[in-house]
């Protein structure tokens, strides 16, 4: 989700609809070393693939402590005798053993180098076991930052979780961390005091009784996952299932609830779910997790893209938190993170960016997801009443692509603007079919992939057949919205784009003959003129509304 939230403080004081990303947080001017360390595609990382993760991790409620291991088992890509991976320096790594052996490694801030005592070679296949522990971070306003939730329900039970995304998962297990390296397929083993219940990704496997009053529950992912996804959640649940007949056939659905909040949680869930399912598996294909089934855990935070194992905390209400993003309406329908978060398991852990300067790839095409699920069930008029809608969100601060290689994002605006630019393009294409085909053949052309923003701008400019780049440059790359100025006078329509980047040539629709039909039309950076059907002046002319431009008249 990362829609981490600065601005959610002013928002819940004043009733403001703005969303801010939690760079904000604390935003930096510069990047130090820690930053180039996490963010970076180096040669230590780029040396293995991941193959599996085997993490066992005991977590102390009471201390707030954790220890445990994570096995990693990878292929070598290259010859080499040192990798990297990731740990927060405030956590312990008691020791690395390789072939029964400790091996040696060394510190530097979050990153980890391990060195081997023989060179590993290209192609061949090994592993090796971190054991660590220590307090992992806490976070201070969950969701707004990240790390571990210990909180209580309103009984006073202990309810337990983590998020991470943007923060790191590194914050409190070893890991590669990065998302350019997904791990194929991952064992995720939780032990925690008897009594409560734990959930994780994946599928649930076996849960076995300890000599120290704790239970270890163990969950199997068959997936790729991206580090951040991997989660838990530790309470007292009710749990229920059901089968949503999807298109690839029955698909598992898990319901995890407080005891507490079950009765409130079965019917406002089930208002949502399947018809979520219907709507986004129409749009972009079969739900990419079927050997995982889909999850909805209720958590301690506001909500998050855990892949099979969707965080809820939207409180059991429609819209956000009770109030309609959109101001249209339409964002009332609907509950907001059982809708968006769902979304992402198609864009953020179906297609991942590898670099979350990119992180618009996630959040553009899912916030637009939210517009596709109001069409499926209200009609066109209704998504786009709800797209225009979410602009009185977007600040235009900084471009939504992100500097490269520091593990820093861009705009929060790579929500509502991204959306827009999406539904921008939409209507140069004006063929929804193919719309839908594009939608639907980039989560099964780039399955199970990290991507760049440029794999995702080229597949679309190409299935579309139009030339997009100036499009995706004006609206990720810069901050600018473009400006259509115009006049018209005896009969005539004379207009320019300006505010604008170089080359910009966007298509528009434009209402050139009366009766709200548009017309195509080409404006540049120099004026240009058409003819008007007569009785149309400049209160009465219009561009579709659909478009994420501003106009001027000249007088």
């Amino acid at each position: 989700m990362k829609r981490t939230f600065y601005l959610l403080f002013i928002y819940m004081l004043a009733a403001s609809p703005l969303i801010a990303t939690a760079q904000l947080l604390g935003a930096k001017k510069g990047y130090s070393r820690a930053d180039t360390l996490r963010g970076m595609w180096g040669p230590l990382r780029s040396c293995y693939d991941i193959n599996t993760y085997h993490l066992d991790v005991k977590i102390d409620i009471d201390k707030k402590f954790i220890s445990g291991s994570n096995e990693f088992s990878f292929t070598a890509l290259s010859d080499f005798s040192t990798l990297q991976f990731d740990l927060f320096r405030n956590m312990t790594i008691e020791k690395v053993v390789y072939l029964g052996q400790e091996i040696h490694f060394h510190r530097e801030l979050d990153a980890v180098y391990l060195s081997f005592p023989n060179e590993i070679k290209k192609g061949s296949k090994a592993s090796f076991r971190v054991f660590y522990s220590g307090n992992p971070s806490i976070a201070r306003r969950p969701p707004w930052d990240g790390g571990f939730i210990f909180s209580k329900d309103r009984s006073g039970n202990p309810w337990v979780s983590v998020a991470c995304q943007g923060f790191g998962a590194s914050s409190w297990w070893p890991t590669k961390d990065h998302q350019s390296d997904e791990v194929d397929s991952m064992t995720v083993s939780i032990s925690i005091p008897n009594g409560l219940d734990e959930v994780s990704n994946g599928r649930f496997v076996s849960k076995k009784k300890l000599d120290d009053n704790y239970t270890q529950y163990n969950w199997r992912i068959s997936n790729p996952i991206n580090n951040y996804s991997v989660s838990f959640y530790i309470g007292k649940y009710a749990h229920w299932t059901d089968t949503y007949q999807g298109e690839k056939g029955p698909l598992t659905l898990d319901f995890w609830a407080l005891r507490e909040d079950s009765t409130e949680a079965r019917p406002h869930w089930d208002a949502d779910v399947k018809p979520m399912l219907k709507s986004f598996e129409s749009w972009f294909g079969p739900y990419p997790f079927y050997t995982d089934g889909y999850k909805l855990v209720q958590a301690p935070h506001l909500g998050m893209e855990h892949q099979s194992a969707v965080a809820y905390g939207n409180k059991f209400k429609k819209g956000y938190l009770g109030s309609d993003l959109s101001g249209s309406g339409w964002g009332m329908k609907f509950d907001f993170i059982t809708v968006h978060e769902s979304g992402h398991e198609w864009f953020g852990n179906n297609i991942t960016s590898k670099d979350i300067a990119d992180m618009w790839v996630h959040e553009g095409f899912t916030c637009y997801s939210e517009a596709l699920f109001t069409e499926s069930l209200y009609g066109k008029d209704a998504a786009s009443a709800y797209v225009q809608g979410i602009r009185m969100n977007i600040s235009n601060d900084i471009p939504i692509i992100g500097p490269y290689n520091v593990n820093k994002e861009g705009s929060g605006d790579m929500y509502y603007k991204g959306a827009n630019l999406i539904h921008t393009i939409r209507q140069l294409m004006a063929n929804d079919d193919q719309f839908r085909a594009i939608l639907r053949g980039l989560n099964k052309d780039f399955y199970h992939q990290t991507v760049t923003t440029q794999q995702i701008e080229s597949y679309i400019a190409k299935k579309s057949g139009l030339k997009l780049d100036k499009v995706f440059d004006q609206y990720l790359r810069d901050t600018r919205i473009p400006l259509l100025e115009y006049k018209i006078k005896d009969g005539k329509l004379t207009y320019r784009w300006t505010n604008v980047i170089e080359g910009f040539d966007m298509p528009l629709l434009a209402n050139l003959k009366g009766n709200k039909t548009f017309s195509l039309i080409h404006p540049e950076t120099t004026w240009k003129t058409t003819a008007l059907t007569a009785g149309i002046d400049s209160k009465s002319f219009m561009v579709n509304p659909n478009f994420y431009i501003k106009t001027k008249v000249q007088q």
